[in-house]
């Protein structure tokens, strides 16, 4: 039943970060940076953190690749290997930190970042974006970065109850 309902709120949080957080974000802000609402690769890191890396691996490669399909189709597969490729260094990083809420945001941040720059350099690589990397750290991803890092802030404990919930429920029935 919780892998279900893992499933539903990923679904859950694509439909959301695609529809109305756009609605969310002041018209101001919008003209000066680009905020991109992350919400799924959030969840996908707190997989990785609080689940297992290779779930969250999975996780990310198929929703990365929902992403492919259903917003940026100039090359497909972009997403999915960096949402999955973050997942995963997610978990591994999780396995070398004390399980605290300052290192567990750290690495959500640093998983958001190790994001952005893949989808960065891999766009500038096939000369999809004409974008001076300054100008792109600066209106792009940090303003993308700390968006998606107060969401993860703010579902931090829900999400971390759910998920170390599910691992010890699993746990418990192997027994």
């Amino acid at each position: 039943m919780k892998r279900h309902l893992l499933w539903l709120i990923l679904l859950g949080l694509f439909v959301l970060q695609g529809t109305i957080v756009t609605w969310l974000i002041p018209s101001s802000w919008q003209a000066q940076v680009f905020v991109a609402p992350h919400f799924t690769l959030v969840f996908i890191l707190f997989i990785g953190l609080f689940h297992h890396r290779h779930t969250a691996l999975i996780y990310g490669l198929l929703f990365g690749l929902l992403q492919d399909f259903n917003y940026y189709s100039s090359i497909l597969g972009i997403y999915s290997f960096g949402m999955g490729l973050s997942g995963y260094l997610a978990g591994l990083a999780q396995r070398r930190q004390p399980n605290l809420i300052f290192y567990n945001l750290l690495i959500t941040s640093m998983g958001l970042f190790i994001f952005e720059f893949i989808n960065y350099g891999i766009n500038h690589l096939f000369k999809l974006i004409d974008i001076d990397f300054k100008f792109a750290l600066t209106h792009y991803m940090l303003p993308s970065v700390l968006f998606n890092l107060l969401f993860a802030l703010l579902c931090y404990v829900p999400m971390r109850k759910l998920l170390e919930g599910k691992t010890s429920a699993s746990s418990g029935t192997e027994d």
